[in-house]
């Protein structure tokens, strides 16, 4: 695996810019990968071995999938939207899995850390390179249930909804009576438009 340093600089290029959670998002994947037996996630032979789950949509998010090269397209990584800044990292292989969630406790400590640097975010990302893994994360050992729609690759099975047609891949479907799969459900931030 390449150096934190390079991985951080390319990770905060592709997601646009460097902030505290590119950081604990690169050292969250460099352990996670590390834990579970991946010294170099992103080669060809390794990432079929790697799934992992993410538990928030933030920067943190945007530099694991940059570290291990898991992506959404190839499901190889799995969005849960729990709006926690954690990751679990799974070997497929040999099942071993870790899920790694960053601490609280981190941020107030980032004072004794980087004691020096002023402004919140500016010491928040000193103070983040800096911390051993066992300040900044909280790391437990975890068994992934899996079902073979949940694994990467292709298709597995593909449902026609009886009332428009609609394609509904990989057993996501739902069976509702009387209800279209394209029907609002009643979370649904995204509404058919009048008339349509």
């Amino acid at each position: 695996m390449e150096t934190f340093e390079v991985l951080l600089e390319a990770s905060a290029r592709a997601h646009g810019h460097l902030c505290p959670g590119q950081v604990v998002g690169v050292r969250m994947a460099m352990l996670g990968c590390r834990l579970i037996g991946l010294d170099e996630p992103t080669r060809h032979d390794q990432i079929k071995k790697l799934l992992v789950y993410v538990e928030m949509d933030r920067c943190t998010a945007d530099a694991v999938a940059h570290v291990t090269g898991v992506r959404l397209g190839r499901r190889s990584l799995k969005f849960m939207d729990y709006g926690i800044m954690a990751a679990t990292f799974l070997n497929l292989e040999t099942g071993a899995a870790y899920r790694i969630l960053s601490t609280e406790e981190a941020r107030c400590l980032a004072v004794q850390y980087a004691p020096e640097i002023e402004g919140k975010s500016e010491q928040q990302l000193a103070a983040y390179k800096r911390m051993p893994d066992c300040v900044l994360f909280k790391v437990q050992a975890v068994t992934v249930q899996l079902d073979e729609y949940d694994l990467p690759g292709p298709t597995r099975k593909k449902v026609a909804c009886s009332s428009c047609g609609q394609l509904v891949r990989d057993a996501r479907e739902v069976w509702s009576p009387g209800r279209c799969c394209a029907s609002p459900a009643p979370n649904r931030l995204i509404s058919p438009m009048p008339g349509r």
